[in-house]
């Protein structure tokens, strides 16, 4: 692409930072309270889909991708979050179970990442949550092939109204390919914009069972 008239300067767009700071006095040495902590100020400020992470994983061939899926709960130590089990982060996460997550809280000026390992959750969990999904969203988990190539759009919509006649009256099952993961973290790192692009990052690793916290430089 060419730079022509009426084109963003992409090199141009930049927003200083200054908002709040990060000191290691303020933060909680616990990772997971200060998430929670964050994760509230992101709820209170009314921010779409404070719940929204990014999930990288690598293929088998060393490709990474990376997509939006919502945080739907923390349990035994790990994040929480439900997906198709033919799709790519499925495929990817089952040779490759470590895998990073990024909450972007933009208007925060904040962002926080996350390293760890996905373990496949139970099914009990998995029906659990999936008996809570708005009926819709459980009849387009049986019509959607997901990560898989269709003809188009319609082909897509003939499946739904296929499962919407299938389950016509009753209560829709949880699909065999249908799961979930929990993604246990090794490390976080809580960023915090500030002026000059002199940001604040905290780094929390897990050593021996404690967690050990470090400032890293911008």
């Amino acid at each position: 692409m060419t730079e022509g008239e009426g084109e963003v300067d992409l090199a141009a767009l930049r927003q200083d930072y200054g908002v709040a700071g990060l000191a290691e006095s303020d933060a909680d040495p616990d990772p997971w309270a200060q998430w929670r902590r964050w994760f509230g100020d992101a709820v209170a400020a009314g921010l779409h889909e404070p719940n929204a992470m990014i999930v990288a994983t690598v293929s088998p061939e060393g490709q990474p991708s990376a997509r939006t899926v919502l945080l739907k709960g923390i349990s035994a130590g790990g994040f929480r979050f439900f997906t198709n089990t033919g799709s790519d982060k499925a495929r990817d996460l089952a040779l490759e179970p470590r895998c990073a997550l990024l909450f972007p809280w933009h208007p925060l000026e904040r962002q926080v990442r996350v390293e760890g390992v996905a373990e496949p959750l139970e099914g009990g969990e998995v029906a659990s949550y999936f008996s809570s999904r708005p009926r819709g969203s459980q009849l387009g988990a049986w019509a959607s092939p997901q990560s898989q190539v269709v003809a188009g759009r319609a082909q897509l919509e003939d499946a739904y109204r296929e499962m919407e006649e299938r389950f016509a009256g009753r209560a829709v099952p949880v699909p065999p390919t249908w799961g979930g993961y929990r993604v246990r973290p090794v490390r976080f790192e809580f960023w915090q914009g500030r002026p000059g692009r002199l940001h604040d990052r905290l780094r929390y690793r897990l050593v021996e069972g404690s967690w050990v916290v470090e400032r890293l430089a911008p």
